[in-house]
């Protein structure tokens, strides 16, 4: 029997859901992009914002049916699975910056070296925030104790930013204190480069810094108590409107506290957090009554997320490799993602919505390799 129906399917929905729109906006496939699927440049929010915190979030979730599985084990046999499965996730997110290994000049094919490498990144952040969320909520039984944890980590992060960082701009891309603690730690070969100044010039940036991750662990342990609730609850109205209101009351918070700190991905600033957890509370309680109670699934639409949902790491980690494939594979001047979005895509839909076309089917393809492994009946966790 498939294992979503031991669970809520709303919930592998959801899981689902994020893993197919992170693939389509981290393969926009042109020059030319669909704005929708581009992040605020700095401050700001767009729905593209909300695509990687809500997968923290959905892990969270996760978290909380896994979590039944540790009763009976020593706390020093839990301790080690779970710092075994963040390394590991950490191992993958690593190897796969320095993909494909290798790079080529006129002295012909050398290994990529190691200290031009990233070090922080999606799968990191991603190790990091499980780590330190299942060692808070497996070891703190008071749920007020891990909320103050929970507020101590936003209000702290705000408090560095504030008085660690260049007094004229402490929100500055290149001013602020985490920026200052990536460049001292990890130095700036190791940091994002995909950001640039005023001159078009790329600079040493990471939006999965070490000190924005913080915050982060709050969507992964909002994530948790959301899934607790929605099993202790079940698929009542009781559920939806609880998790509708505190949903709602976070946005509020989240929006009254931009005022003043301002919301930013980038930064993953806290009432980012706020804000984006407050969404993923409205849209899960939504699926919880749109698949759960009304079982609304004419063609068994939630089928194809929750294909997806089985198999998150293994279909985002052939996703990042076969974008990279596509992208290093010269083809007249170009790579082979560009020639075939020019002369396919941009050819049936100039602009944006040949771009966008181009990420369905990248990401439909990626759907294609879950399908498969769905059929074998393999499912790869760490």
């Amino acid at each position: 029997m498939d294992k979503t129906q031991n669970r809520f399917l709303s919930l592998d929905v959801f899981r689902g859901m994020t893993i197919v729109f992170m693939i389509i906006v981290n393969n926009g496939g042109g020059p030319v992009s669909f704005s929708p699927l581009e992040h605020a440049r700095w401050f700001g929010f767009t729905p593209t914002d909300l695509v990687f915190p809500s997968f923290l979030f959905a892990m969270g979730n996760a978290m909380s049916f896994a979590m039944k599985k540790f009763a009976g084990l020593s706390d020093g046999a839990v301790v080690w699975k779970i710092f075994k499965r963040a390394f590991i996730i950490f191992l993958l997110g690593y190897l796969m910056y320095w993909f494909p290994f290798v790079t080529k000049d006129a002295g012909g094919w050398h290994l990529s070296p190691i200290a031009d490498t990233r070090i922080m990144g999606v799968l990191q952040r991603i190790a990091l925030c499980y780590l330190f969320g299942s060692l808070i909520v497996y070891f703190i039984s008071s749920r007020t104790t891990v909320i103050v944890i929970s507020i101590l980590l936003l209000f702290g992060y705000w408090a560095i930013l504030r008085f660690f960082g260049d007094s004229n701009n402490h929100f500055g891309m290149l001013t602020n204190a985490g920026t200052y603690l990536d460049k001292s730690l990890l130095g700036d070969a190791h940091l994002y480069h995909g950001e640039h100044d005023v001159l078009g010039k790329a600079i040493a940036f990471d939006p999965e810094g070490i000190l924005s991750t913080l915050p982060a662990i709050v969507n992964v342990i909002c994530g948790y108590y959301a899934g607790k609730f929605i099993q202790q609850k079940g698929k009542t109205y009781e559920t939806i409107s609880k998790l509708m209101l505190f949903g709602f009351l976070l946005i509020f918070m989240a929006l009254w506290w931009n005022l003043t700190f301002p919301i930013g991905k980038k930064l993953w600033t806290s009432p980012f957090t706020l804000l984006t957890v407050g969404i993923d509370m409205v849209l899960i309680s939504a699926l919880i009554y749109v698949v759960e109670m009304l079982q609304w699934n004419k063609w068994n639409w939630t089928s194809f997320f929750t294909t997806v949902g089985k198999n998150p790491l293994p279909i985002y980690l052939f996703s990042e490799l076969g974008a990279t494939i596509l992208f290093i594979i010269p083809v007249g001047g170009t790579s082979l993602s560009q020639a075939v979005n020019k002369s396919f895509f941009q050819a049936i839909a100039p602009g944006p919505i040949g771009s966008l076309l181009f990420a369905i089917c990248f990401m439909l393809i990626c759907w294609l390799f879950g399908k498969i492994l769905d059929k074998k009946k393999i499912y790869i966790r760490v």
